[in-house]
């Protein structure tokens, strides 16, 4: 298990939702958190939580969907050790899936896809540079439901990049995994998911925190649901690369 303490994590979407657990329990092992959100303002009362625990903490604002934001954000960012791509986009409606649109693809593909494979460019090689650091990509195991299909897609093209990365990563002391929540009640997933959104953690932080120089593999935070963390870590080390 590698020491968070004195490191840097940014953590995108992390005004609510899952992007808040993380950054909470990153900080609560001693991490200093950057915290993306649309605007600055959403992560503010956040930045003060974290600030409480002993860690430092600051905002950056910047819509995924435009990528001189996203590029322009990387460079207000210090030295990261992880980061944890995690905001997403979701179709707002359901619908036919002979009634999806062109647009319905571009407009998440920016921002599931390009907005992650950019900040994966910007921050990866430095990492490389460093010989260490930790890339946790958000997935998700939504299938069989063609009404969802943009979203669906576009986070296979995630587990798709994350996975050709595996063998370039090798020997580098970098790590990029995927991570799946879960069905949660989050405003994304809506009132009906079966699980609350604090079950995310353990299982969240444990692509950060394993140093065995494996990349590609899927963890499933709801299967260290209730799990200490040294359970969970256990647990991970069985877990294969993809395939």
């Amino acid at each position: 298990m590698v020491s968070l303490k004195g490191q840097w994590a940014l953590v995108t979407g992390a005004s609510r939702g899952v992007g808040r657990e993380i950054a909470i329990g990153l900080a609560d092992l001693g991490c200093n958190v950057v915290l993306h959100s649309r605007s600055r303002t959403h992560t503010g009362s956040l930045s003060e939580t974290i600030r409480m625990k002993g860690v430092q903490a600051f905002s950056v604002g910047a819509e995924l969907s435009d990528l001189y934001q996203v590029e322009r954000m990387l460079t207000e960012l210090p030295e990261l050790d992880y980061v944890y791509n995690n905001a997403a986009m979701q179709s707002n409606y359901y619908h036919s899936p002979w009634e999806t649109g062109a647009d319905e693809y571009r407009s998440l593909f920016e921002v599931n896809c390009i907005a992650v494979f950019t900040i994966c460019y910007g921050v990866i090689p430095g990492m490389i540079t460093r010989r260490f650091g930790r890339v946790v990509n958000v997935t998700s195991g939504i299938r069989d439901q063609p009404q969802l299909a943009p979203y669906a897609v576009s986070k296979a093209a995630v587990d798709k990049f994350t996975r050709d990365f595996a063998t370039t990563l090798e020997g580098t002391g970098v790590q990029m995994n995927l991570l799946d929540p879960g069905w949660l009640r989050t405003d994304m997933g809506g009132r009906m998911a079966p699980n609350d959104v604090s079950t995310v953690i353990p299982g969240a932080l444990v692509p950060a925190l394993l140093d065995d120089g494996v990349s590609g593999r899927w963890f499933s935070a709801q299967d260290y649901a209730g799990m200490s963390l040294e359970q969970a870590l256990e647990r991970a080390q069985a877990v294969p690369a993809l395939n």
